[in-house]
């Protein structure tokens, strides 16, 4: 087997209200339409890296309830595959998000199973994981866990790659053996206690990121694009300009980008503009997974330069 992608995360069935604008404090105003779709964090980064032909691999519990049978059906449309997705009693886990027509988006997240992801069903990884793979972590699974996730699967040669989101406390130690640390301009404000005011203000916060742990950093910053930096070397990444309808699952997009870009050596640099082109085509259509583009979508726009 060559290279593959294993992610260990969450998997959220998710709610999507449509709408105008939100609700002030104690009214009720109506929704133009509702959909319901196959989230979070772990699912759409693993959906979006097996919609690219990566082979892909996702470790996380769902409930034993409708949506985790909808959640489970719905990554494996797209590829993904569950050996390692575990069925576990209670509910699923479930978001509802609000998205207003300006392409805005807010969200409240219902752990749900994603709570009871343990440190065994990291430990079942063992004889599978093989050296050069990649693998890909977020914090909405218990924080030790990922920390344990993230030494065990180094100890094994693998190359890990965590998204700080939502942002939480994770061991400088075991942020030291993360090679590359993704985060937004608010996270990047919490890892580095300071406020992202300007893109200057987010290239300093990606450096001093960076040399803190040892590893390579990118902000990403929405329509502004992405600062990336490796090695002492920080460089802007401009967004690709196009007719956004929402954002749902676009910073997912733009991580599984990178984990082919990355499989197939791809340069960070270079890899971040790929990944740069897997968002810009997810925010021009609604719905998170089902928006995320195939492979032939990306190459189109990525050579367009």
């Amino acid at each position: 087997m060559g290279k593959k992608v294993v992610v260990i995360g969450s998997l959220n069935y998710d709610i999507c209200l449509k709408q105008e604008r939100l609700p002030e404090e104690g009214e009720t105003n109506f929704a133009d339409s509702v959909e319901y779709c196959s989230g979070g964090k772990g699912a759409n980064q693993a959906v979006q890296a097996a919609k690219l032909g990566v082979p892909t691999y996702i470790v996380g519990c769902i409930g034993s309830d409708e949506q985790g049978a909808f959640l489970k059906a719905h990554v494996e449309k797209y590829g993904v595959h569950t050996d390692f997705l575990k069925e576990v009693p209670g509910s699923s886990g479930m978001s509802v998000a609000q998205s207003l027509y300006d392409g805005g988006v807010r969200a409240s997240v219902v752990r749900g199973s994603n709570d009871l992801v343990t440190k065994g069903d990291v430990d079942d990884l063992d004889g599978f994981l093989q050296p050069g793979d990649l693998v890909v972590l977020q914090l909405e699974i218990p924080i030790p866990v990922v920390e344990y996730a993230i030494s065990f699967c180094k100890q094994r040669g693998c190359y890990i790659i965590l998204n700080g989101a939502p942002a939480a406390p994770v061991s400088k130690e075991v942020l030291e053996q993360t090679d590359l640390f993704i985060v937004n301009e608010l996270e990047a404000g919490y890892y580095c206690s300071c406020e992202i005011s300007s893109e200057e203000v987010a290239v300093r916060a990606a450096k001093k990121l960076s040399e803190n742990f040892g590893n390579v950093c990118i902000c990403t910053l929405g329509k502004a694009g992405s600062v990336v930096c490796a090695g002492g070397v920080c460089e802007k990444v401009p967004s690709r300009k196009v007719q956004a309808v929402e954002s749902t699952g676009a910073g997912d997009s733009f991580i599984g980008g990178l984990c082919y870009a990355l499989i197939n050596d791809m340069d960070i640099f270079t890899a971040t503009k790929f990944a740069t082109c897997c968002s810009a085509k997810t925010v021009c259509k609604t719905g998170g997974q089902p928006a995320m583009p195939m492979l032939d979508e990306v190459m189109a726009l990525y050579r367009e330069g």
